[in-house]
This record gives structure tokens, sequence and C-alpha cells, in this order.
């Protein structure tokens, strides 16, 4: 005789009887997986706006030379186009989380070919503040819509689509000084129209993103109709608050010292171990470089290991390095910059993840008000910056600086979202 199956067997059967039942009325042309050449598309995109982008500190010599500007004036350049990036990402971000628009992006990057051909004519200081603002209008509407999309590709891969996200404005941001030195320092600003024509080859790809986007909410839509939530982290609203509070210090030591290399850089090498213009260069785009090799590192290690742990090692990691750096030789400036940017920059798409899973359903918002507050922060750090340059020194902002780091002590006030996933699944 058989024996009779206890009551919690009975149910786990006929849980997964209808389990069964609810997958096959699942359209079958869907599939949660790694969408691989989505995510390359979105990943050059970003590497042709963040090009662009790092077109501006790129050529902050040639305008300081040719428009007679000061250093009080360069930092407001960048001040007014990471500022205009700030400000508009948030609200781009929310927007479309309630009503996505499929040519969002190439209307973005229609804003940065405007910018680029202004900047290549401008002939004085207020044009090329239009012309970074425009170009920093691109940027608020590209970076919220596309890190969207790169999560939708991801397949449950999070960390590490945003990580290929991440490097490819990374790599653009480390090609565009490349590019400048070799292109625009020996033919002039107006050679800066020349890049419009990366400008334009993005519009065409994210016109065509933008509709694999569409189609792919739509079919999601119909595929998880009628299936369980997921299970959250079950935190209360006032922990996610403070929370991301601290998510906002990080970021605030992470750019304010990003800003302190990107924007004066060439000028600390310049002045202290008299290289020339274009070499300065080359070795911005060697600390560039590094930035997007720990961009790529930083997402799937913390798909491994945990985000908050990423997060923790990078930006506290690099204190050492920082230290040292103001008081070393030229060789070791290089090392100790590139070593820095590498370890630091693999807390960002941790970081992003991170949030996007501390506030559910809200990718959007979470990515422009992250994306957002790393352009505001390193332009409000970049003015700050170069205002304090003028009135003391550079070698003294980076001695200032090399203490930022410290921030990074407040990770340990962080939950762990893994493991309070995995307790519940554990009892």
């Amino acid at each position: 005789m058989r024996p009779l199956q206890p009551a919690r067997a009975i149910e786990g059967a006929r849980y997964s009887k209808e389990m069964s039942t609810a997958q096959a009325a699942t359209p079958q042309t869907f599939r949660e997986r790694t969408v691989y050449p989505i995510l390359c598309v979105v990943s050059f995109c970003h590497f042709l706006n963040d090009m662009i982008q790092s077109l501006l500190p790129a050529i902050y010599p040639l305008l300081k030379n040719g428009l007679g500007l000061d250093f009080g004036q360069i930092g407001l350049i960048t001040f007014t186009n990471q500022v205009v990036a700030s400000v508009l990402q948030p609200i781009v971000g929310s927007y479309a989380d309630r009503r996505p628009q499929t040519y969002a992006l190439t209307v973005g990057m229609g804003f940065s070919l405007a910018g680029l051909m202004l900047l290549s004519t401008a002939s004085s200081f207020p044009l090329v503040l239009i012309a970074a603002a425009l170009v920093g209008m691109g940027s608020a509407v590209f970076h919220p819509e596309s890190s969207r999309v790169a999560r939708m590709a991801s397949g449950g891969q999070h960390g590490f689509a945003q990580s290929i996200f991440q490097v490819g404005g990374n790599a653009g941001s480390a090609t565009g000084p490349l590019l400048a030195a070799y292109i625009v320092n020996q033919r002039g600003q107006s050679s800066i129209a020349w890049f419009s024509l990366a400008a334009f080859a993005g519009m065409i790809l994210l016109a065509k993103m933008g509709r694999w986007a569409r189609e792919y909410r739509s079919e999601r839509a119909k595929a998880r109709a009628g299936r369980p939530a997921a299970i959250g982290h079950g935190l209360p609203s006032k922990r996610v608050a403070w929370t991301i509070a601290i998510l906002v210090a990080l970021v605030f030591s992470k750019f304010i010292y990003m800003a302190s290399l990107t924007s004066y850089y060439t000028f600390y090498l310049i002045s202290k171990f008299h290289v020339s213009v274009q070499t300065s260069q080359v070795y911005l785009f060697v600390f560039l470089g590094a930035v997007a090799a720990g961009t790529m590192l930083g997402g799937p290690i913390g798909d491994r290991i945990g985000r908050k742990y990423v997060i923790w090692c990078s930006i506290l990691g690099v204190l050492p390095f920082t230290l040292a750096m103001p008081y070393v030789n030229l060789f070791w400036t290089v090392v100790f910059s590139a070593i820095t940017g590498m370890i630091l920059a693999s807390a960002f798409p941790a970081i992003v993840v991170y949030a996007q899973e501390l506030v559910p359903g809200k990718v959007g918002m979470i990515s422009g008000l992250f994306f957002g507050l790393a352009f505001g922060i390193a332009g409000i750090g970049a003015a700050l910056l170069g205002e304090l340059a003028d009135v003391t020194s550079i070698g003294f902002v980076y001695k200032v600086c090399a203490f930022l780091p410290l921030i990074g002590l407040l990770t340990a006030f962080m939950p762990d979202l893994e493991g309070s996933r995995r307790k519940p699944s554990a009892a």
C-alpha cells in the first residue's frame, strides 16, 4: 500500500502544476536572456556620446590660449556642461519610467551634434558655454534611457550589463583627448566639426535601438501577465532613504576626485613636470583607459561577490595612492593615477545597480539621478577646484583631494541587499 503524501508535498506538487500551466500559457516568443548585440550597440553609442563629452576638457588648453580664459572660466565651462546634464537627467529618467519614448535617444544625440557644430565655430566665451550646455543636454537624455536599455538586455546579469554599458563611455572618454591631441590641436578649433559625423552615426544606431526597446517592453508585458511579483529587499523606507544618502556621499567622493584629474591633470603635469601639451594629453589617455578597465571589472565582480563589497573596496582602496601621488615623480604619478582610476571606476557600475535594486521599478529615475549626480558633482567640483587652483596652485588641489576616499568608510552602514534576499530563501 502506498504511503500518504504529506500536506506540504501535495501543496508543492499543486504549485508546480499551476506554474507549468502558467508557463505554457506564456508567449514563447519572449525569453529573458542576455542580448549581446544590443549590449554592444548601447556600449558603442555610449562610446560616441562620451567621446564627444570628453572633447571639452581635452581642448581646454586650446580654448584657454585662443580665447584668453583663466582657470575659473575653464571650471565654469565644465560646470555648465555637467550641471545642465545633472539637473535634466533625473527628470528625463522619471518621465521615461512612466512614458517611454522610442526616439528620445536619437533626439538627445541631436543636441550633442548641435553643440559640436557650435563649439567648432565659437569665438567667444558665452558661445562656448552655450555649446557646452547643448552637449550636456544630449547626455541628459542619453544616460538614463540607455542605462535602462542595458538592463533590459542583461538577462539578469545586471552588473555585467552595466559594466558593458559604462565601459563604452569610459573608452569614449579616453579616446576623446587622444583624438583632440592629434586632430584638434593640429588642425585647430574648426576641426571639431568632423566629430559631428560620430554624432550622426549615433543617431542612426539609437533609432534602431529604440525600436528594439519598444518591442522588448511589449513582449515582456505579455510574458509577465499573471506571474507572481518578485520578492523585494523588505527594507523600511527610512533605511532606503539613509542608504541613498550614503550612496550620494560616495558618488561625491568619487567624482570630485575624478574631476580633479579629468579637468586639471594636463595642467598639473605641464606645471609640475614641464611636459608638452600633447604629452600631457597622452598621459590623460592612459588614466582614462585605466578608468575604462576598472569599469569593466566592477559590474561582473559585483554580480559574483556582492555589490556592497565592490563599493567598499573601490572607494576606500585608492586612499594610499591618492595620498602618495602629490609627492612622487612623473613616472609614479602616471602609474598611481592609472591605478587610482582603475580601482575607483569599479565602484560606479556597482553603485548604479545597487541603487536600482534598492528602489525597484524606478530604473530610469535612479539611473538619471546617479548619472546626473555624477555630472553635477563633477561640474561643481571642477568649478570650485578651478577657483582654488587660481588662489593657491594645482599641486595644492591634489593634496586636498587626496583625502576624499576616506568617505568610503560610510559603506559599512549600507545593507547587504544580496544577503537580505538569501536569508528568507534559506529559512
